[in-house]
């Protein structure tokens, strides 16, 4: 990620904090993170549409639906996390860093 992705994701969770309805702080926090399960959902529906899993609708989606709907579960998720930590960049970095050397790849 460049340094330019916390600012966009900076700047939608300032709009989310000025547009969505008020709610306390808890509220705020709990509802941005169960939105990625919402982002989730449409991931697997467009995986189900891309593979005409549902008889009724057919091939409704394709893999770049997929990608999209991927995409938008990543920024849910970034826009939750920044949310909850101060520093959401560092955490993610220190976090992916632990993961990378925890499988033991460089």
């Amino acid at each position: 990620m460049d340094a330019n992705t916390w600012i966009l994701i900076d700047k939608l969770r300032q709009w989310l904090d000025d547009e969505a309805a008020p709610a306390a702080e808890q509220d705020r926090r709990l509802l941005r993170v169960l939105k990625i399960g919402e982002e989730y959902g449409e991931v697997a529906e467009a995986v189900h549409g891309a593979l005409a899993a549902n008889p009724r609708k057919g091939s409704s989606h394709t893999w770049a639906d997929v990608e999209k709907e991927l995409c938008d579960v990543i920024v849910t998720s970034m826009v939750a996390l920044s949310t909850l930590a101060p520093d959401a960049e560092k955490l993610l970095n220190e976090r992916l860093e632990h993961l990378v050397e925890r499988v033991g790849v460089e």
